[in-house]
């Protein structure tokens, strides 16, 4: 399976994801770049569907399915491991409620589109004020292998790593994370996210320490998630 990014607006990352001839469109925001793309590999696109439905990623969703025959996949009506079929291959649906009550994620076998949820860098807001789901969300997708590509909504990548480093001076591994960042191909593997990423470090012994120097609550995983996600 194999995945092509699209960047509009200012930040805002769009996606094709497509095996064989068949594509699903996902925050499709640069509806017009990505019909175009489709006309050039000969892609049919045979669904449209969203992160969540921020107007932001909603955006192109009217555009591609005038263009096109394809069906919308409304991402409040997808469930938890549903199967989305692109002709031999199958994307998966991983429920992720936090940034949004609708959040979902899709699983290829080496990639993860990832909305709002998981940014290379940082997580989203927690608008849904559910920081409990939010946690156990993305204990969903620090499950998965190391070696998982994270395809996000946004290009946060600078200014996220500005963020960890004011959090954690020491945090690791940072350097070689900047000298991997393509602003033409935004992505990171899900290993340097549990690496450099402050809101996945929840159980790194420094990060600990530093909690505990400011006196947040940290006994438990989610008490130290929390404190994180409130106080940075």
């Amino acid at each position: 399976m194999r995945i092509e990014q699209f960047r509009y607006a200012a930040d805002n990352l769009a996606y094709l994801v497509f095996s064989g001839t068949c594509a699903i469109a996902i925050d499709p925001g640069a509806a017009d770049a990505m019909l175009a793309f489709a006309r050039s590999q000969n892609l049919t696109i045979t669904g449209v569907t969203n992160t969540h439905l921020h107007p932001d990623h909603t955006s192109g969703n009217a555009r591609i399915l005038e263009k096109t025959n394809a069906d919308y996949l409304d991402c409040r009506n997808l469930a938890d491991n549903e199967p989305i079929a692109l002709e031999n291959e199958v994307l998966t649906v991983i429920t992720t409620p936090g940034h949004t009550h609708d959040d979902v994620c899709f699983f290829a076998d080496d990639f993860l589109v990832t909305g709002d949820t998981l940014f290379n860098g940082t997580v989203g807001n927690c608008f849904s004020r559910d920081l409990d789901a939010f946690y156990h969300s993305l204990k969903k997708l620090m499950a998965l292998p190391g070696p998982t590509r994270i395809f996000a909504g946004h290009d946060y990548v600078k200014e996220s790593v500005e963020i960890a480093q004011a959090i954690d001076p020491d945090t690791p591994g940072v350097t070689q994370y900047l000298e991997t960042y393509d602003p033409d191909r935004v992505t990171s593997c899900l290993a340097d996210e549990l690496r450099i990423n402050p809101f996945l470090r929840f159980n790194d012994p420094a990060m600990i320490r530093r909690l505990e120097q400011r006196n947040f609550p940290c006994d438990t995983e989610m008490d130290r998630f929390k404190s994180l996600m409130q106080a940075f």
